[in-house]
């Protein structure tokens, strides 16, 4: 910091509100002391000059003794960030190890990430984050002073994180190409992000989504002392005009249209950070929301939270930063309409699919810990007088009208849905309340395999109904708008009265292996339609698609020890029902390869296998990612991707 800490030399107690430091021994003959240094518990965050001076009745002696990093300390009782259980430190403060949950709520896939909070420059870069902000440039003094509040330090670490504002870390893209940086799905760990924003002279990393900018956003945290995890929300609702309720449009035969600001994100990433909150009361300290990913402003930068979980829970939508938007991702309401030119002819109402799940890496274990019920309160609000609850139906105006949020501002992130958004005629032509449809896969949709659905349509009333039936499918991004129909299909079906049908369809293989890679998101539609009455019933279900499995196998198993050599054994084999040609087998791993290393097969027969044996080497202890990745030339992209997680032990001598 600018200010240079001077030790002044007594006997008195120390005092947990001042800085202190002790003489505890000494020797004239070696010229040597020992003193012990206190800081407040409410010091701010950063870099630290130390000068001893040396004082006789006739002169002084000053020293320069060198520098020391001042962090937060969740093992003590009187800091802001204090956690009690040492389980809980241990996971959320000193692992370098964490696991990402991705794909669709039906299909939860699973990643390990590298935080590399021990990596060599990493501390550095993340003091160097605070130096290049906003707040620091503008007024040094106050950013030093504001420091002591990890409230602040995560609203400026979370705007830093994304480039929108500043020399913040990350740039985001969500679509096109991706060979002027490094795909975000290639990345496994935080240390290399931050090792080449350092290098680059903090011009920002290309390119980051939503579960990188979160997996950043965690390690800053990690190293600077404040407990973090990153958590995944599967069906996250981004709702941009504040009403709590996502609107999602369908054409009559089934396709989803891209007409609505709103949207659902298959799945979301962001990072709960551990704290007290002073500024709220002590019924909102725990953890808080904090989320880099550039969507909406907050106070007009592109950051969001400090949320209390709490208060998305009991609904207390005044407490600051961002509790609405928040609330809406986890709890909205999901209108379908089906259109029909331009008219709204049928109408269903999800309560249930926003905020299914939402996982994060329990203690200990690889397993998910669904922390829904932290979110959600069993009782959702209802409209009434209470102001509680009309703060609800208007969040967005209430807190500007109180001073807790700015005006907003033209969103300018780089990711929106296509299309113009309208509020479409209401047609006469409403969905019958006796007749039902739901959809749903049967077993695990997986690329090169035919997919199997199954609707169930039910007739309530007593008459027997002749019905269309229209279905369709379509390759989806994970948090925007579906792209064009891959396939399509349309019967005429006769229901007796109180019957149930059931109606089994197959998208068979050759429809969409052009199309669909691992990991893709589908969304499939049917559109139930009573021909006598025009009267027309929805059900949706999107899911993601399984890969076919890579085989990573490490000589002598998966802990290895620093600074010797070992051999990967990678491979994958042709499970596919077809030849496949151009096939690419690659691997790589920061810290364990220095770079990527390919095997290429001309033809792949079914049942061939394509291998790699690769020489790896530790540098650092921790935990390391290996990703492989498989493709072919007739897939639009990598067909299976795999990463194995790797133990790091310090040499023995």
């Amino acid at each position: 910091m600018s200010e240079k800490f001077q030790a002044h030399f007594s006997e008195d107690q120390f005092d947990p509100e001042k800085w202190s430091a002790r003489v505890f021994s000494g020797d004239v003959t070696l010229q040597s002391v020992t003193i012990h240094i206190r800081s407040p518990v409410l010091s701010s965050v950063g870099v630290y000059h130390l000068q001893l001076h040396m004082m006789t009745p006739s002169s002084r002696i000053s020293y320069a003794v060198g520098s020391f990093v001042l962090l937060c300390n969740p093992w003590l009782r009187g800091d802001p960030v204090y956690m009690p259980l040492d389980a809980q430190i241990q996971e959320y403060i000193t692992s370098d190890y964490g696991v990402l949950f991705m794909g669709s709520h039906s299909n939860v896939s699973m990643r390990p990430w590298s935080f590399g909070q021990y990596e060599p420059g990493v501390l550095e870069a993340c003091l160097q984050l605070l130096q290049v902000s906003p707040q620091h440039l503008s007024d040094k003094n106050r950013d030093y002073f504001r420091r002591a509040d990890p409230v602040y330090l995560s609203r400026v670490i979370c705007a830093m994180v994304n480039c929108n504002d500043d020399l913040g870390i990350l740039m985001g893209k969500w679509s096109g190409s991706y060979t002027d940086g490094v795909r975000p799905t290639d990345w496994s760990g935080s240390a290399d992000i931050l090792h080449r924003w350092v290098s680059s002279d903090c011009n920002p990393v290309r390119y980051g989504q939503c579960w990188v900018f979160a997996s950043v956003l965690c390690t800053v945290m990690r190293v600077l002392g404040i407990p973090s995890r990153v958590v995944t929300v599967f069906n996250a609702a981004h709702d941009t005009d504040s009403n709590t309720t996502v609107e999602e449009y369908y054409s009559s035969t089934g396709e989803k249209l891209n007409i609505s600001k709103d949207s659902i994100w298959n799945f979301h990433v962001w990072v709960e950070c551990w704290m007290r909150r002073p500024d709220l009361g002590p019924e909102f300290d725990g953890w808080q929301v904090v989320d880099p990913t550039p969507q909406e402003r907050s106070g007009g930068i592109f950051r969001c939270g400090p949320c209390p979980v709490v208060a998305v829970q009991q609904h207390c939508f005044s407490a600051p930063y961002d509790t609405p938007f928040i609330y809406a991702s986890v709890d909205a309401d999901v209108v379908r309409l089906i259109l029909r030119n331009g008219q709204v002819v049928g109408r269903t109402v999800d309560t249930e699919g926003v905020g299914q799940l939402i996982y994060t890496k329990s203690i200990g274990s690889d397993k998910p810990q669904n922390l829904a019920q932290t979110y959600k309160s069993k009782k959702r609000p209802q409209p009434s007088d209470s102001p509680t609850v009309l703060l609800m139906m208007a969040p967005s105006q209430s807190l500007r009208m109180s001073g807790v949020l700015p005006e907003p501002e033209p969103c300018s992130w780089s990711c929106p849905v296509s299309g113009p958004a309208y509020l479409p005629a209401v047609s006469h032509e409403e969905a019958s309340s006796d007749l039902e449809v739901s959809l749903n896969t049967d077993g695990e949709p997986t690329v090169g395999e035919d997919i199997a659905i199954c609707v169930t349509v039910t007739n309530r009333s007593g008459s027997p109904r002749d019905l269309r039936v229209h279905l369709d499918a379509q390759l989806k991004d994970y948090n925007s708008g579906a792209q064009q129909s891959f396939w399509k299909e349309q019967k005429e079906v006769h229901i007796q009265p109180d019957d149930v049908l059931k109606l089994r369809h197959t998208i068979p293989s050759s429809e969409h292996e052009s199309v669909l890679a691992g990991d893709d998101v589908v969304n499939v539609a049917v559109v139930v339609k009573d021909v006598r009455t025009k009267a027309r019933v929805l059900d949706a279900q999107e899911f993601s698609m399984s890969s076919p499995q890579i085989t990573v196998e490490i000589e002598g198993g998966d802990s290895i020890e620093m600074r010797k050599e070992y051999t990967a054994q990678v491979s994958f084999t042709n499970t596919f029902h077809k030849t496949l040609s151009g096939a690419v087998l690659t691997v790589e791993g920061f810290g364990l390869l220095q770079d990527k290393q390919e095997a290429r097969l001309t033809l792949m027969q079914p049942g061939d296998k394509i291998e790699k044996n690769v020489s790896i080497t530790a540098t650092s202890p921790g935990t390391k990612v290996l990703i492989a990745t498989f493709s072919h030339r007739n897939s639009p992209s990598v067909v299976s991707r795999c990463f194995h997680k790797v133990s790091i032990t310090r040499e023995w001598h």
